[in-house]
């Protein structure tokens, strides 16, 4: 076998893999298979998808690690408790923004934002730098600048994100991955209903508190910060309602 056709092989296998972990993994999300319940046996599962038992293994391996599956010897596989689940794993993440009624989950996502994401724009306010209230300026401009639902996407994205690595609390800065990863699977689907137009009242709410956000981090003032991206998280939340 050449390296060609192995390296072929190799991305093939990795193609299947990857088709069998996103179809599994929504199918375990989305209640298919529900909690405590045993999925297929490996023969099934390879029938099912077309693919080889190293696949299905490989696959399974995969949902084990990100919290969705249990494996045991002489018993089979079974969906673990959702409250087992790694919520903040990219993939579980989209797999819950891609739900029908994902109502549920984005209570959720809105309530675990209002934990950290106010405390560390307080955080920023009392730490940043004039380049780090330049970065957050000229992204906050892109938001507001934005004339479709994609650009104000991206840079709401990298707004929220940028406030918590400046909050220079490494712990924050690692959740800025799952909000990331949170806030584009979201957005992705289209469940932001709040489409930038010129004339949209919840739009420009949602413009003038990141204003007042940008404005409270320059001026210093942590309390402001910390209020005012609240607002915003709640007025995204509405967005979506």
């Amino acid at each position: 076998m050449s390296l060609t056709s192995a390296g072929g092989t190799s991305q093939q296998a990795f193609n299947n893999t990857s088709k069998v972990v996103d179809q599994l993994g929504m199918a375990i999300v989305s209640g298919d298979y529900a909690e405590q319940t045993m999925i297929p046996l490996d023969p099934d599962l390879e029938e099912m998808f077309g693919v080889s038992r190293t696949v299905i293994r490989e696959a399974k391996k995969t949902l084990v690690g990100k919290g969705l599956l249990q494996s045991k010897a002489k018993v089979g596989t079974r969906v673990r408790p959702s409250s087992d689940w790694s919520m903040f794993d990219p993939d579980v993440l989209r797999w819950h923004a891609s739900l029908r009624k994902p109502g549920p989950f984005l209570n959720e996502l809105h309530e675990i934002r209002l934990i950290f994401e106010p405390a560390a724009s307080a955080m920023v306010a009392r730490r940043a730098s004039p380049a780090d209230c330049e970065q957050l300026t000229q992204q906050f401009r892109r938001m507001a600048a934005a004339t479709d639902h994609v650009a104000y996407a991206v840079a709401n994205i990298e707004f929220h994100t940028s406030i918590l690595h400046l909050s220079r609390n490494r712990f924050l800065s690692s959740l800025g991955d799952m909000v990331q990863a949170a806030l584009f699977s979201v957005y992705r689907i289209g469940h932001d209903r709040a489409r930038i137009e010129a004339t949209g009242n919840m739009q420009q709410a949602s413009i003038d508190t990141y204003r007042q956000l940008v404005d409270a981090i320059r001026q210093g003032d942590a309390e402001r910060a910390e209020a005012t991206m609240a607002d915003a998280i709640v007025l995204f939340r509405e967005n979506l309602s």
